[in-house]
């Protein structure tokens, strides 16, 4: 299948699984995750209309923005495990941090930052002792215990376990959507966490039922049959 092809499955996906659940496929915005592929591809997706674009690693990131820099209307998503050593190499770019998983990642954002950056903290809802992030309770402690003027959490973030079990992806993306709403309530400056980003290849129209508002989608997107 062509990128094209491509798309339009996912996006009648997307279309689906929005109306199951009774929500507006506005609301989902679909996040390319480009790590395993060219700027040529990219290209591709981007005049197929494909604005969001997610990376994992530093140094591709900044490549990849400064390769597109004649593109100021790409959407910029950081999706990967941040080491603070580069917080200061992507930030200006920025426009999504997907994964906030710990107080010094966001101890060195707020010192290097010098606008709002827009953060999903990473909850390990599934408890997963491979993955990374908060638990539920760690995650709500943090946000009520937190000062900072440059971080605004716009929301939480989870990778679900690799199953094709629905259930299981359900009661998974269920938790998030959980704590997001217990936060939402608290009202806390800085902590509006409207936003639910689950949801990959795998089980993205799962998340959606569950309230999903970004999902990052690669291989079904990229992947040329």
């Amino acid at each position: 299948m062509s990128y094209n092809e491509n798309l339009q499955a996912i996006e009648d996906k997307i279309s689906e699984a929005a109306k199951k659940s009774g929500r507006d496929v506005a609301d989902v915005h679909l996040v390319a995750v480009t790590k395993t592929v060219d700027i040529v591809a990219m290209e591709k997706l981007y005049n197929l209309g494909i604005r969001h674009f997610g990376e994992n690693r530093a140094e591709v990131f900044t490549e990849k923005v400064e390769a597109f820099a004649d593109k100021p209307d790409i959407v910029w998503h950081f999706i990967g495990s941040l080491q603070t050593r580069k917080v200061r190499a992507i930030l200006p770019y920025t426009h999504f941090l997907h994964s906030l998983d710990r107080k010094s990642l966001a101890d060195e954002i707020e010192k290097r930052a010098t606008q709002k950056v827009a953060c999903f903290l990473q909850v390990n809802i599934s408890e997963e002792e491979t993955k990374h992030g908060f638990s539920a309770e760690e995650a709500i402690a943090f946000v009520k215990a937190q000062n900072y003027e440059r971080i605004e959490i716009v929301g939480l973030m989870t990778m679900a376990p690799n199953t094709d079990d629905e259930q299981t992806l359900h009661h998974v993306f269920q938790g998030l959507k959980a704590v997001q709403l217990e936060i939402e309530k608290l009202g806390i400056p800085n902590v509006p966490c409207h936003e639910l980003s689950m949801g990959m290849t795998n089980d993205f129209e799962v998340a959606i039922e569950e309230g999903a508002t970004f999902i990052r989608v690669g291989r079904a997107l990229v992947e040329e049959n």
